[in-house]
């Protein structure tokens, strides 16, 4: 048994309540065989796909331990169980991987996993979620109803998502910044594993039939940090992401070592070709600025196509089909100073193209604030138009870093200037919209996990207001204000933690207060529920078991949560352009017409 299914079985900390900790969808494969032979397990029936092995389906046990069932007698896949003329397999990782190769060789147009096909690598929307894995379903009801294939499953790794769960067990994962509460916090602190999430989210598309629709989807691994400290764990990286269909390489890290190579060390053929491709696309260039910008990026892009060339060796070794390799790429250079110049843009577009590794999606930076609109539009088009008659010329779409939150008519600009030739990424939206549905439940417990998670946001902006690190209570006294200011209330409030925690509590408790919007992801890893900044981002069984909390949640919330994700998706699609209006709008009828969860569901597959 590997070290993190031990450590999650001798807490009590099973799939059912705490999914995409380990790699593997089986802890306890001894068990599981018992459950199988007594019959004290769960078919999912649309789950039914072909190989050239023959027919599987998954089975689940109450804890949540899966298996694949091969409706044949036969050894496709080891530790294999013989029982009523078929045979079953536990859901390892490894399994997981064979069994992409079964599939895709038998229908390399299978849908069952992620991959860069159809449009995704123009015109998709990046769903993320900073939490729990709860609003898949939604996802993938929301794709289903519009028939279009979206980025499903996105997350920054390692700042969100554990890349190594055996350097989580040694104590060894490192601490990601946040300034704006005044400390580091533990990398991964959405409680779950890469491999764990990439293993759950290709369940959740067969328990509901999705990938009967033969609809692509993607698995973007989001700001995939190139050089700094992370070169000496770069392997691990690439490891862990194997599953990932769409790679965003961030270079921030080495940038920010700010050491600039010497020009004379850079390829001649490379300074004139890619000096030759920017002209090429219509732009004139000062040397200076040239020279400068080149030397700037050209040891963080060698590191870039020293991670890249791992990707694909990775997967050229594990998977043996062309669709199962393939990936598309994004660049993200909206970590870089200020707004993103078109010059800045077509010199990385072309020495990603001299390099040989040519991206799908770039990111500049247009100033953008999550969960913020942007306040004008007239000069949003400008910003944007800039970048696309860049971006055109190079066939790379655009990608809108923190782009959720923002007006109908912002994401209207985005997608007539582009096209739709777009990504928009949204993984902030989602904690929020489970703030929105607890809120509204009538379920005695999820009430109680509300009034908790409300009042810890509260304990963490107070605390906040008050800091001695300058940014933590600049920040905290922003959100603070905001929140009173929106309703009307004095925000002249800082004479006293006390003042200030009386007017906050004064408000009514409301996922829209800028003091949840912020704080409130930090929740769900919070050891025992505590604001203290040692327990954030626990990954230790007090911090599993705070987690255990959302997904215990009635089916009251489950539905509510679900169909404001499918909203939000549709409002999405409509106004960028994805899916036309008719489209959108059966989708909202047909969303309001359900009563229950199950009928949402059922309606994935159809």
């Amino acid at each position: 048994m590997s070290a993190i299914n031990q450590f999650l079985l001798s807490n009590n900390l099973r799939i059912a309540s705490n999914p995409c900790v380990s790699p593997d969808f089986c802890l306890d494969w001894p068990a599981l065989q018992a459950d199988i032979r007594t019959g004290r397990v769960c078919e999912y029936a649309k789950s039914r796909f072909a190989t050239k092995a023959g027919e599987f389906t998954l089975v689940e046990n109450a804890l949540g331990d899966c298996a694949w069932k091969l409706h044949a007698a036969g050894t496709v896949l080891p530790d294999g169980l013989t029982h009523g003329g078929a045979t079953f397999f536990p859901a390892s990782w490894a399994n997981l991987l064979k069994l992409k190769n079964l599939i895709q060789e038998h229908d390399p147009e299978s849908t069952i996993f992620p991959t860069g096909t159809a449009r995704l690598g123009r015109s998709t929307l990046g769903v993320g979620a900073r939490f729990t894995t709860l609003h898949w379903p939604a996802v993938e009801w929301a794709m289903s109803a519009l028939e279009i294939g979206l980025t499903a499953n996105q997350n920054s790794i390692p700042r969100e998502l554990v890349y190594d769960v055996d350097a989580m067990l040694a104590n060894r994962l490192d601490t990601v910044p946040f300034p704006f509460i005044g400390t580091n916090v533990p990398e991964g602190h959405q409680g779950q594993s890469v491999e764990g999430m990439s293993h759950g989210c290709v369940l959740s598309k067969l328990k509901t039939g999705f990938h009967r629709r033969r609809i692509a989807w993607s698995f973007n691994a989001d700001h995939q940090p190139i050089g700094g400290k992370f070169d000496v764990r770069e392997d691990a990286l690439v490891t862990g992401c194997l599953l990932a269909s769409y790679i965003t390489f961030d270079l921030s890290p080495e940038l920010a070592l700010n050491q600039p190579a010497d020009l004379a060390t850079i390829p001649a053929d490379v300074v004139a070709r890619t000096r030759a491709r920017v002209a090429a696309a219509g732009l004139t260039l000062d040397d200076a600025a040239f020279n400068q910008l080149i030397a700037t990026v050209w040891t963080p892009m060698l590191k870039m196509k020293r991670r890249d060339v791992k990707y694909t060796a990775a997967r050229v070794v594990a998977f043996s089909t062309p669709v199962g390799r393939g990936y598309l790429r994004e660049l993200s250079i909206d970590e870089l100073p200020g707004l993103t110049t078109p010059e800045t843009t077509a010199i990385m577009l072309a020495l990603c193209e001299v390099m040989g590794m040519p991206v799908n999606f770039v990111a500049p930076a247009f100033g953008f604030q999550k969960n913020t609109p942007y306040p004008d539009n007239t000069g949003l088009r400008a910003l944007i138009q800039k970048q696309w008659d860049v971006c055109a010329k190079f066939g790379v779409s655009i990608g809108f870093h923190s782009g959720s939150g923002k007006s109908a008519e912002n994401y209207q600009v985005m997608g007539s200037v582009t096209g739709s030739a777009l990504e928009i990424k949204t993984s902030g939206r989602y904690t929020y919209e489970m703030g929105v549905a607890i809120s509204q439940s009538t379920n005695a417990a999820d009430a109680a996990l509300w009034r908790d998670w409300y009042h810890f946001t509260v304990d963490m902006a107070v605390a906040g207001a008050f800091s001695a690190d300058a940014t933590e209570q600049k920040m905290a006294r922003i959100f603070v204000t905001t929140s009173l200011a929106a309703v009307g209330r004095s925000v002249d409030v800082f004479a006293s933690p006390a003042a200030c925690r009386s007017a906050l509590e004064a408000l009514p408790p409301s996922a829209e207060h800028m003091i949840f919007f912020e704080y409130n992801f930090l929740y769900v890893l919070a050891a025992g529920g505590r604001p203290d900044k040692s327990a954030l981002g626990d990954h230790t069984p007090a911090g599993y078991q705070q987690r255990a909390r959302f997904y215990a949640v009635s089916a009251e919330t489950r539905l509510l949560f679900s169909k404001r994700i499918a909203a939000y998706l549709i409002f999405l699609a409509e106004n960028t352009g994805l899916a036309s209006k008719e489209r959108c709008a059966g989708a909202s009828k047909l969303l309001a017409s359900y009563t229950t969860l199950e009928a949402m569901l059922g309606d994935i597959s159809r």
